[in-house]
């Protein structure tokens, strides 16, 4: 149905050939924040967004004016997604798919998707873990290039279990970068962790010294969000991320 569509709208030259960085909402609202971080220190512009009736009856206000909550921020060949909203899990699919389709018309060259990975004990962990998982072998072989610990077996839920299922699906080249962090507090350390790491795959510098100084401040400005996003979360069983898989033979 028409109004079921979900729908990218460019209004800027976008180039065929890009990187796309997601920040999805989803536990501990890492790609969310490591998202926002990224597009205010590169300086990025809005070039695209996302237009769907499938979305509640939600817009941002600017200046006055009217901006979608699912958005496209870039500069030349590199794109980064964010969104301000929680995405409804009714929905998440079809949003995710979407994006993914727009990445293969684009002939994206690589999508890494942002996120966290839950752990019962964030509060007493000094030094956070970064993990990660990909679309293929030849992309699983730049984390271990970089130094990021592979997801060897485990379940994952959410945006970016989408992501990574859509592009292998298109044989686009994705990498989910997972720090540990807290399931239902905004997590500004762990998404500076996610960045450091994306520094090394992508060979940036993106500083995050501001990032990890105003944590408490991002925290509290998150804390409406990651609550909304908390429900949407366990209407998608993002709990199971703490199950261990049962033994299976080859």
């Amino acid at each position: 149905m028409l109004s079921e569509e979900v729908k990218i709208i460019e209004h800027k030259s976008i180039p065929e050939g890009i990187r796309i960085i997601c920040g999805l909402p989803d536990v501990g609202l890492v790609g969310v924040i490591a998202a926002a971080h990224i597009i205010s220190k590169l300086n990025l512009e809005e070039v695209a967004y996302i237009e769907t009736d499938l979305l509640p009856p939600i817009i941002m206000l600017e200046n006055g004016l009217p901006k979608s909550p699912i958005r496209i921020y870039g500069d030349g060949g590199l794109m980064v997604l964010s969104s301000e909203i929680a995405i409804p899990s009714n929905i998440i699919n079809s949003i995710v798919k979407s994006i993914v389709e727009w990445a293969w018309r684009k002939k994206a060259n690589e999508v890494l998707t942002l996120g966290g990975l839950p752990v019962p004990n964030r509060h007493e962990i000094e030094k956070l873990r970064i993990f990660g998982a990909a679309s293929d072998e030849n992309t699983l072989k730049k984390l271990t290039e970089n130094e990021i610990e592979v997801i060897q077996r485990g379940f994952l839920v959410g945006p970016q279990a989408l992501i990574l299922k859509y592009c292998a699906e298109k044989n686009i080249s994705a990498i989910a970068l997972l720090a540990e962090t807290f399931y239902n507090y905004p997590d500004p350390e762990a998404s500076s962790v996610v960045i450091q790491a994306l520094n090394r795959i992508m060979k940036i510098n993106i500083d995050v010294s501001e990032l990890i100084e105003k944590g408490e401040e991002v925290r509290l400005a998150m804390r409406d969000m990651m609550r909304r996003t908390q429900t949407e979360l366990a209407k998608m069983r993002k709990t199971q991320e703490y199950d261990v898989p049962g033994f299976y033979i080859r």
